[in-house]
């Protein structure tokens, strides 16, 4: 049996700690975010708004499926990372695209990380309590 080698587009989106790596497909199919369906992974309405938030911004809904590895970080990370990876696949499909996606800032890497634990302190800036005498 012969695989059928389907031309696609790819993309990797990071937010955090969490890094997102999309095959971005032409055409109507199944999406998939590690080898589940994307509805699954994201089970909540409003994460699979977020999620299919570049296509919608585009007009391109149900023009676009993909198959993306995610990992680090939580839900929330993985999921911006997700979406910045789709947004950077869909501009490498057409150029037309980036006009909105930059204006809905889905092309911006969101760099905010948690500060690191430094020595002498109980966490990134709590210092211990404090006594007079």
């Amino acid at each position: 049996m012969e695989a059928k080698i389907q031309k696609y587009n790819y993309a990797v989106g990071r937010r955090k700690t969490s890094v997102a790596t999309i095959r971005l497909f032409e055409g109507k199919g199944q999406s998939f975010v590690n080898e589940k369906k994307a509805e699954e992974r994201f089970p909540l309405l409003a994460q699979q708004k977020r999620l299919l938030k570049p296509f919608e911004v585009t007009g391109t809904m149900g023009k676009f499926y993909f198959t993306g590895k995610v990992k680090g970080g939580g839900v929330t990370g993985q999921l911006d990372a997700l979406v910045h990876a789709i947004s950077r696949a869909m501009i490498k499909n057409d150029e037309v695209y980036k006009v909105d996606l930059k204006k809905n800032s889905l092309l911006t890497r969101d760099d905010r990380m948690t500060e690191r634990k430094k020595p002498g302190l109980r966490k990134a800036r709590k210092s211990p309590q404090y006594s007079k005498r």
